[in-house]
């Protein structure tokens, strides 16, 4: 099997999601200090704190959430068998993805200083939409081909 240049970033994207699920379950296990460093809302630490629901519920949502780009990016090039409302999935996970990269270009504009790890992940998120948006690409144009 021989894969396209965007279909090997789509599978990229698929990885970085996946890698991104593992870690919000580790922070899970990890507690208070983990949620902490992954810069969780105050909101989820106070919750792994208090050993209430909140955190480890939103936690796996998000985490199946990401799984899920996984499983579309995956299905897209052929890893796995077509899924349900693929084009859509895609088109919203690019967008949704471009956003959460963009969400850092404020903290280039305020005074409060720049937060290193809100970059990286912006970025992070900001490079996988993009891959996202290559890939899907490629598939909407092999489909519209007929191949």
């Amino acid at each position: 099997m021989s894969l396209s240049t965007p279909s090997k970033l789509l599978i990229s994207a698929g990885a970085i999601a996946s890698t991104s699920a593992i870690w919000h379950l580790l922070c899970i296990l990890g507690g208070p200090s983990w949620f902490a460093f992954a810069r969780a809302p105050q909101q989820i630490i106070d919750s792994s704190i208090q050993g209430s629901l909140l955190a480890p519920i939103g936690t796996k949502t998000v985490a199946s959430l990401m799984f899920a780009c996984t499983i579309f990016a995956f299905s897209a090039v052929g890893l796995i068998r077509k899924v349900p409302l693929l084009k859509p999935a895609l088109i919203t996970i690019v967008m949704i993805c471009l956003l959460r990269g963009l969400i850092a270009v404020p903290t280039f504009l305020t005074s409060s200083g720049l937060d290193t790890w809100q970059i990286v992940a912006s970025t992070v998120w900001f490079y996988v939409g993009n891959f996202f948006a290559a890939g899907s690409l490629e598939q909407y144009n092999l489909d519209k081909s007929g191949t």
